[in-house]
């Protein structure tokens, strides 16, 4: 008996050691794929390779709310080395709007496949066509609007107060499609739409005018012979000009046929949502997102990648409009893309949209 017992003590010892084993092994590993994840981030950050630490600067300090991932790494220095490598240079000219002719364009041929897809309107449709294409990683939702005379500014019902989600603004404007158009505060990433950045014009007046957006001090918008303007002139002055409805935003990514300079990872890489026109007056909104919230991964594309994909849609004039979390398209009170703001379905509050009534 007394045998007995001593062997189960042994055991139990043996036991025992190797569980403290087992467990010290388990501790070597955890601390040995911690010491190589940060080596791993350490050579990404700081390793011979720029691209990780121009894209990750680039991208978090053209966000209002997440600069702190880039000065969590790297000093100021460094960051305004970056910033001052990966630029944006707009083309300093005035929109040649003699050069648009409304609705100069034939669909009885096609030049190219990119042309069908823009000209060939859909059978029960006349005013507009949207569709749909996947590329690299982000997806490209582009509505084509033939008639620009049906696009118009659409302000939340209570600015400066709370914006309003676009859906409510289609809704309230009857509007078949919409997009965000202004930029506002977003103190925190919580921002309700409440306060456009810089200046909105809608029906020829100034309806809201505050501090410059950070995103480009140029207007964005429309004049009374339904041409999409890009101009860095006064809101006044733009009005005197014939300009009826326009938001503060930018960089003009392509003036009268000429694409701006986007050099490296320059306004870095997000969701998008720009607005273009074409010579024979046909207006593009494309919204780019990196497949959102279908995988979790907020994504996107460069400004040079936005440029790239407009060039084949022959487009004339375009501009960059708020992106990131901001980026949505409507259509009949239905969310089209996949926003990837902080709500449950991905929208924002806005304090305005551009739609086609």
């Amino acid at each position: 008996m007394e045998e007995e017992i001593k062997e189960e003590k042994v055991q139990e010892k043996r036991k025992k050691k190797k569980k403290q084993k087992c467990f010290r092994l388990w501790v070597v590993l955890f601390f040995l794929l911690l010491d190589l994840g940060a080596i791993s981030c350490l050579v990404l950050a700081y390793g011979p390779n720029k691209n990780f630490r121009n894209w990750l600067i680039t991208t978090s300090m053209s966000t209002m709310n997440h600069k702190y991932l880039a000065r969590m790494i790297y000093n100021e220095d460094t960051i305004q080395e970056v910033l001052d490598e990966n630029t944006v240079i707009e083309i300093e000219e005035e929109t040649d709007t003699d050069a648009i002719v409304i609705g100069s364009y034939e669909t009885d041929h096609y030049e190219s496949k990119y042309e069908e897809q823009i000209l060939k309107k859909d059978s029960d449709n006349d005013t507009y066509k949207i569709f749909s294409f996947e590329e690299e990683g982000s997806t490209y939702y582009i509505t084509v609007v033939y008639d620009p005379s049906r696009i118009h500014l659409a302000m939340a019902t209570q600015p400066g107060v709370i914006g309003d989600r676009v859906k409510k603004i289609a809704s309230d404007n009857n509007a078949k499609v919409a997009i965000n158009a202004s930029g506002f505060e977003d103190i925190g990433g919580g921002g309700n739409g409440a306060n456009a950045a810089g200046v909105v014009i809608q029906n020829g007046k100034i309806v809201w005018q505050s501090r410059a957006s950070k995103w480009g001090s140029g207007l964005i918008g429309f004049n009374k012979d339904h041409k999409l303007v890009l101009t860095k002139e006064s809101a006044t002055k733009a009005i005197q000009n014939g300009m009826v409805d326009a938001v503060s935003f930018g960089p003009f990514l392509i003036v009268n046929g000429k694409s701006s300079e986007i050099n490296g990872y320059g306004g870095g890489v997000h969701p998008r949502t720009l607005i273009a026109q074409r010579k024979d007056g046909i207006v593009l909104f494309v919204v780019i997102d990196g497949n959102g919230n279908k995988t979790g991964y907020r994504g996107g594309v460069t400004l040079k990648k936005a440029i790239e994909v407009l060039k084949r849609y022959k487009v004339y004039n375009a501009a960059n409009l708020d992106g990131g979390a901001s980026s949505i398209l409507v259509e009949n009170g239905e969310i089209v893309n996949h926003p990837v703001g902080y709500s449950e379905t991905g929208e924002r509050w806005h304090p305005n949209a551009w739609i086609v009534e």
